[in-house]
Order: C-alpha cells, then structure tokens, then sequence
C-alpha cells in the first residue's frame, strides 16, 4: 500500500475507532496510560492487516478482539507483573472515574467481569459475540456479567445507591 494510502487508512480508524478502543481497553487494564499503549498499538496493526473484512462490524470486531488481546497480553506480561506503575505514584490522570460513581465501582471489579461488562453495555455486543471475542463459551461470558452485576449491585447498595434491581 503506499504511504497516502496508509495515512488515509491511519486517519480514518483513529476517527472511527479510537474512543471506542481506548475505552475497551482501559475498562481492561484501569490505567489510563496502558490503554493508551494499547490503542495506539491496534490501531497500527489495523493499518498494517492485510485482509479484506467482510463489513463494519466485522472490521469493529476485528479491532475489538485484537484490543481484548492485546490487553491480555500486556497484563501477562513479565514487565507489568514484576514492576510498579508510575500510575501509582504520579498524580492522578485527567481520565479517571467519578468518586463513589458506578464507573468507579465498575473499574474495582476484576478485569474478566469488567470486560464483559464493557463490550455488552458500552461496546453493544450481545453475550455470543462476546462469548466469540473473548474464545470463551455463551455460557461462560453470561455467568460472569451475573457475578458481575451482582457484585456491583452489593457495593453500590452499601453506598447508599438503594433500590436497585
């Protein structure tokens, strides 16, 4: 592809995807930073993929399981296992959660229950292309937005969010 070609392509999966991306991925790995590094790092290789994608959503889910992928991997990987982020001690992002907000207590919750609850209440999937996304069973991905739900509904209730159902 020669390099207009590929700025074009660059310009128009940063317009169409980016916010999208960067939101999947920081719901994953609640740093601000991280998800930035991963966005940026998916959506060079959606510049660089060489396939033809059937229609929109297949490109979005493309990107998104790339995205969950790669965030995946960012995690296992021995760097952040074996370090301490300057998230924890420089000042706080201007992308952070609401204090004492749902989002916050979104973020709180372990990063499987997060995704989940992401890519269905943000991202639109239904629990089958989730379950396709994450390779885990229909099954599997409705279990855990059940836990999730329910662990959000308890600590929402003990901050006084009463009456939700």
């Amino acid at each position: 592809m020669e390099q207009q070609g590929r700025e074009e392509l660059a310009r128009y999966l940063v317009e169409r995807y980016s916010d999208q991306l960067l939101r999947v991925a920081y719901s994953i790995l609640n740093s601000v930073h991280d998800a930035q590094d991963v966005c940026q790092e998916v959506l060079l290789k959606g510049v660089d993929h060489a396939g033809e994608f059937e229609s929109p959503e297949h490109e979005r889910a493309w990107l998104v399981r790339v995205t969950v992928n790669a965030c995946k991997n960012l995690r296992r990987s021995p760097w952040r296992t074996r370090t301490v982020g300057l998230d924890t001690v420089a000042e706080q992002a201007a992308f952070q959660p609401e204090e004492g907000g749902v989002l916050e207590e979104v973020q709180k919750l372990p990063a499987k229950y997060r995704e989940v609850l992401v890519l269905y209440y943000y991202m639109g999937y239904d629990t089958n292309e989730i379950a396709d996304l994450l390779g885990l069973q229909a099954e599997a991905v409705r279990a855990r937005m059940s836990r999730a739900r329910r662990k959000l509904k308890t600590e929402l209730e003990g901050q006084g969010y009463g009456g939700l159902s």
